[in-house]
């Protein structure tokens, strides 16, 4: 693996190992409503709909509007998008495709 995270260890790759593993959406649920709380399954998908709308050239005003987001948070997502190692990126176009 060429990318380095962070806090990379055995415990996180088996997570990510585990989660790779899954199966359906239905299997995602029910995994990821034990790992999370709802508030914290609802967080990443906001941040997937703020990553996918600065894809698309939404403007942080047209994002802020149509989602109730603030701009603060729109702003690291924004960052993340287009100075981070292209997780959004790859994630959106492969979600595309």
């Amino acid at each position: 693996m060429s990318y380095h995270y962070k806090i990379q260890n055995e415990d996180i790759n088996n997570l990510f190992k585990g989660i790779l593993k899954l199966e359906s959406v239905e299997e995602c649920y029910k995994f990821f409503d034990d790992l999370c709380t709802i508030n914290e399954l609802e967080a990443f998908g906001q941040r997937l709909i703020v990553a996918k709308m600065l894809h698309n050239k939404f403007t942080y005003q047209e994002i802020e509007n149509r989602t109730g987001i603030s701009a603060a948070t729109i702003s690291k997502i924004s960052k993340s998008y287009a100075y981070g190692p292209g997780g959004y990126k790859m994630f959106i176009e492969r979600l595309e495709k």
